[in-house]
């Protein structure tokens, strides 16, 4: 009985421990490895920026960010394993504009917009037009040429799609009067580089890793959709100059699952911002000239609901007419 009196005290610090956590004591985000899917194939544009990136990203994490390739139907496979998930942070994908395309393509098990989380855009791509070297078709005026006297007669590959490439080649056939070529979707640039180099396709139309290839002229440039010149092929003109008005840089980012706290998606985004200066990641961007595009959680979440409704535009007069 004699010690008694001491059972409210032990019952009182006993809650007090309980409570700790909750008021400060808890694991500060992130306390293990985070988990980061890339849309497309190892090799590809994607996973040689984001791999960088996300090694980058480790210094200021404190944890590893482990990048998995996810390829397949136009991203919506990268992006749908994280959809659904706990949005605690620890499962991220990254994400292309192609992926709102493929929405109104094919029938997807998620909302792109609803669905996820945006924390940070990241850059956009460098879409060029390729032939074989032993390929009649000198300059890009010659496949238009040929195609106009050709309907449906030559093929070229893109990322699949809806991807960048792909778009950027139906607009420009369709700002053309509704030239007819076959597109044969691959899932990403190695297997486009791969179909070309076996002559199984007339071009291709694809993300800049096909720059080494170039350079060791195994493949032949003939214009890039990209606003200017490119640094490694200043002669090499682009679309625009050519005087067909298409653009193409089809940004990408980094989302989680729908519903992540704002702390988590502020220590993510700070994380990969600051990665973003790391001579590593920007080596990369320089190496296959793709844009830094970079846009905060707020600017970012704007834009990738507004370029949703954009998409669907783009399906309906470049794709849905062939």
């Amino acid at each position: 009985m004699k010690h008694a009196c001491w059972l409210p005290v032990f019952v009182l610090m006993a809650a007090a421990l309980i409570l700790i956590p909750a008021k400060g004591l808890a694991g500060k985000f992130p306390e293990n490895s985070i988990t980061l899917f890339v849309p497309y194939a190892a090799g590809g544009a994607t996973d040689i920026a984001i791999r960088p990136l996300a090694e980058a990203a480790k210094k200021y994490l404190g944890q590893p960010v482990i990048v998995e390739n996810r390829p397949g139907a136009g991203g919506a496979v990268s992006v749908g394993a994280i959809v659904g998930k706990k949005p605690d942070g620890y499962i991220l994908s990254a994400a292309v504009t192609s992926l709102q395309r493929n929405s109104f393509i094919n029938k997807i098990s998620f909302d792109p917009v609803k669905d996820v989380t945006p924390i940070i855009r990241v850059g956009g791509y460098l879409y060029g037009i390729l032939v074989h070297p032993d390929s009649p078709f000198k300059t890009l005026k010659d496949v238009l040429d040929y195609a106009k006297s050709n309907p449906g007669k030559l093929t070229y590959m893109a990322s699949g799609i809806g991807s960048g490439g792909h778009i950027a080649m139906e607009e420009l056939a369709f700002n053309l009067g509704g030239l007819k070529f076959v597109h044969v979707a691959s899932k990403g640039d190695p297997e486009s580089n791969a179909a070309l180099l076996g002559k199984h396709v007339d071009f291709t139309a694809t993300t800049s890793g096909w720059i080494p290839l170039v350079e060791a002229g195994k493949l032949k440039l003939l214009a890039t959709f990209a606003e200017k010149r490119m640094k490694r092929f200043p002669d090499v003109p682009t679309v625009r100059d050519l005087g067909y008005k298409v653009v193409h840089t089809s940004p990408f980012g980094i989302f989680g699952p729908k519903g992540m706290p704002k702390d988590v998606v502020r220590t993510l985004h700070d994380a990969f911002k600051k990665a973003l200066d790391d001579p590593g990641f920007l080596a990369a961007m320089d190496k296959y000239e793709m844009p830094i595009m970079y846009q905060n959680t707020e600017d970012f979440t704007k834009f990738w609901a507004d370029s949703y409704g954009e998409a669907g535009v783009q399906v309906k007069r470049f794709i849905k007419h062939q």
